[in-house]
């Protein structure tokens, strides 16, 4: 499978005297259709990242390649077409009086033409679960609804990538596992790439593959599983456990042997239902 974003030896920096880059040597590549999870601290450089990929901020050392494409000044705004961002506010996206205007928004700064434009939000707002509110105000949604409505915008766009940057950071439990499992669904249907830029341990869970930042640089990679058994050493990264192995860690104190691998919350459940529970 082809590689649909490449950056090589990225570095960027806000302020020349600034004592270290907010991107310092960033190399990595993601696959088309691939979920791939930004987690790091405050200040690692993960949103700053984001915006480089879809051309908000051109790196000052290095390339960028988003679908074969070297990005450039001659070529951003096309680069951006493939490239829909979902922020961390919602209420910051909207701009239209009901959910079927916002959702048509972006389609009418492309020139889409409006008997497209119709069937394109009517689509999208059936893939988010929210065409029974397309004339509702954006303002008397729920957090989650209100997230799922900025998703249905990104993908009336019809992007091949979409980007989560720090989507559900504002939303309580139910609306961010409404909203991942929105993506979840999207991702799949329309064989999309997803970027998730968070900070949130459970939502990276999701991902095929993790990249950890810290200070700028690229820290450490792999499968949630290769990440997440680094148990403590996450902390020192900045970064919370997963619930699994806080709970495998509280398990150990009180002297249960517990498995040396990562488990999913489902492989925990299942690990406690067959070895302690059942005996």
């Amino acid at each position: 499978m082809e590689d649909i974003i490449e950056l090589v030896d990225i570095q960027f920096s806000y302020d020349p005297e600034a004592e270290r880059n907010a991107l310092d040597g960033v190399s990595f590549s993601i696959k088309k259709g691939e979920w791939v999870a930004i987690v790091g601290h405050n200040g690692s450089g993960k949103s700053t990242l984001a915006k480089t990929i879809n051309g908000l901020l051109l790196p000052q050392q290095g390339s960028v390649k988003v679908g074969g494409n070297l990005l450039n000044e001659e070529n951003v705004w096309d680069i951006r077409r493939m490239v829909g961002m979902v922020f961390q506010n919602p209420d910051n996206q909207f701009v239209g009086s009901t959910v079927e205007d916002d959702v048509a928004f972006g389609m009418e700064n492309q020139g889409v033409p409006r008997e497209e434009m119709l069937v394109r939000v009517q689509d999208a707002l059936e893939q988010v679960r929210m065409s029974d509110f397309k004339q509702r105000e954006p303002a008397r949604l729920s957090g989650g609804q209100k997230q799922r409505v900025a998703i249905a915008g990104v993908v009336a766009l019809r992007p091949d990538i979409i980007i989560l940057d720090e989507a559900t950071s504002m939303l309580d439990p139910e609306g961010r596992e409404e909203v991942i499992s929105t993506i979840k669904k999207i991702k799949d249907q329309n064989n999309l790439t997803v970027l998730s830029i968070t900070h949130d341990i459970d939502e990276a869970a999701n991902a095929n593959r993790i990249l950890v930042m810290q200070e700028g640089k690229l820290v450490r990679e792999g499968t949630p599983a290769e990440i997440f058994s680094a148990g403590e050493k996450l902390i020192e990264l900045g970064l919370d456990l997963p619930f699994p192995e806080k709970l495998k860690a509280a398990l150990k104190e009180r002297g249960v042997v517990v498995p040396t691998e990562y488990l999913t919350e489902e492989g925990m459940v299942n690990w406690l239902w067959t070895s302690i529970l059942n005996k």
